[in-house]
């Protein structure tokens, strides 16, 4: 049987920018086995998988994988998966409505499209839950993850901390964006201390202070396979509502730069809300398809 598939850039408008995803449209019938398999062989930071929702209401049930785990929500998955969907119903004469509703592992995702000049260009998602702080860990055993020194460790904002908004990240501040720059994932760092409390891979940030830059935050992410990943929404969606909790902020917006220093450049948008009482987190950008196929199976 042959399934369709379509990879797509996110958080860019670029071609070859961004951070790719495959998004499997024909997955009913795949087993689990299978899809780890499929993932395996596409060798993105994710694939995703798209399958008749359990509830009409909702548009599809959407499973996650990296190469190596399937995971309960990711950022840009959602992201290119909304646009991916909407893209091709537009290409076919439909119309998929302003907002998406996708089941995952975490709950129910709720993605928003954007369109600009009448046409799909990207998707804000909404994060499927309030943010959770986990362990501390020493900016020592940090540095040693990213091959720096303890001093390039800032904790005056927040220590070195596991969050999440539905997938788990150690998330730490560096002191410079020099910091940033000449991070190195080391896999004995990686070892001492990770897994923990469901945190497998680490998100480095650190503040634009050049006013006439636009954006707020410099950020890099390490996977436990010594690997780079291009843009990740569910860690920058973390920090952000940790920011403005810590910042004592009622909302906050932040433009956020990731991939620069691997080459694949990516914008992403967050926002955090609490002025209705329950704290929202959003995540939004663009997205471009770059590849379109089928695989049999």
């Amino acid at each position: 049987m042959k399934r369709r598939y379509a990879v797509a850039d996110v958080f860019t408008d670029t071609p070859f920018l961004g951070n790719p995803v495959a998004v499997v449209l024909d997955a009913e019938g795949l087993s689990a086995a299978q899809m780890q398999q499929i993932a395996a062989e596409f060798g993105y930071s994710e694939t995703t998988f798209v399958l008749p929702p359990e509830y009409a209401r909702n548009t599809a049930r959407v499973r996650i994988f990296t190469p190596t785990r399937e995971i309960p929500f990711a950022g840009h998955p959602n992201v290119g998966t909304a646009y991916v969907l909407a893209h091709l119903a537009e290409a076919h004469g439909q119309e998929l409505g302003q907002e998406l509703r996708f089941e995952e592992i975490a709950g129910l995702v709720p993605i928003r499209l954007i369109r600009e000049n009448g046409a799909v260009a990207g998707a804000e998602l909404l994060v499927p839950e309030a943010l959770s702080c986990r362990s501390q860990v020493s900016p020592e055993k940090v540095a040693a993850c990213l091959s720096l020194q303890a001093d390039d460790i800032r904790t005056e904002t927040h220590a070195p901390v596991v969050a999440s908004v539905g997938l788990p990240f150690l998330v730490v501040e560096l002191a410079s964006r020099d910091a940033l720059r000449r991070c190195v994932p080391n896999l004995q760092g990686f070892q001492a201390i990770l897994p923990l409390d469901g945190a497998v891979s680490i998100y480095a940030w650190v503040p634009e202070t050049d006013p006439a830059l636009p954006f707020d935050l410099h950020s890099r992410m390490f996977t436990p396979r010594m690997t780079e990943d291009p843009a990740t929404g569910s860690a920058t969606a973390a920090v952000t509502a940790l920011l403005a909790q810590r910042r004592q902020r009622a909302s906050l917006s932040l433009r956020v730069s990731q991939g620069v220093d691997m080459g694949r450049a990516s914008v992403l948008l967050a926002h955090y809300d609490e002025t209705s009482g329950t704290p929202t987190v959003r995540v939004a950008g663009k997205s471009v398809i770059t590849m379109e196929g089928t695989f049999t199976l």
